[in-house]
């Protein structure tokens, strides 16, 4: 038996993508991190050398699966941002199981399937009606607090997608990403006000900011 957690990260942001991360461990495992004195917690909970050290522990893991995908600006701006979390959701969730995959034990993905899988997603995130059916799916109130394949799933997207802010600062470093990674603080607002909106921003998130061109 198999465990599923999702959970996103960067839904409030101004900019950049949402990313929604996808882990699977046995039904039992219990993640234990030498490399960080820090326990398992959901994302916004632990500083960021504990979270670095908890992605690179759950990404070298032999009995973790973990998928990242991404939904950008264009698409945000196109479906809204609650739509655009779903996508990810439900195309990091296909993928993670998708036939003929190595699991964590060395078995394919198709036969965990006919096991079972259990999969929780944190509250608010929704899987495509055509395919959730197909799965057994079960939303948790404060989801990230209360099962470990949510935190670590937690962990997967806020890393995966600050790295990928700190990369884009060097394309547009006028506006700080590296620092606050699409955030609205105060500094990121005065730099939208200056200088615009760049290929990076929510144009949906920044109409009282900017003046926006089409």
């Amino acid at each position: 038996m198999y465990i599923i957690g999702i959970d996103e990260a960067g839904r409030g942001p101004l900019a950049g993508p949402v990313a929604v991360g996808v882990v699977l461990i046995p039904k039992n495992f219990r993640p234990k991190n030498k490399k960080t004195k820090l326990p398992l917690r959901d994302s916004k909970k632990l500083p960021e050398h504990a979270r670095e050290a908890w992605f690179k522990y759950l990404k070298t893991h032999q009995k973790i699966l973990c998928k990242v995908t991404m939904v950008h600006p264009k698409t945000i701006d196109r479906i809204n941002i609650t739509e655009a979390v779903n996508l990810a959701a439900t195309r990091a969730l296909r993928i993670t199981l998708q036939p003929g995959r190595a699991s964590p034990r060395g078995k394919q993905v198709q036969e965990i399937t006919k096991q079972g899988c259990k999969i929780y997603l944190d509250a608010g995130i929704k899987i495509n009606p055509n395919e959730a059916k197909s799965y057994k799916l079960k939303a948790m109130i404060r989801g990230d607090e209360k099962i470990n394949a949510i935190k670590l799933a937690s962990i997967a997207a806020k890393v995966t997608r600050d790295r990928y802010m700190k990369r884009k600062h060097k394309e547009y470093p006028m506006y700080g990403f590296n620092i606050h990674k699409g955030y609205g603080t105060k500094d990121h607002i005065k730099a939208i006000k200056k200088n615009g909106p760049s290929a990076l921003h929510r144009l949906t998130f920044i109409k009282k900011y900017a003046t926006i061109r089409k």
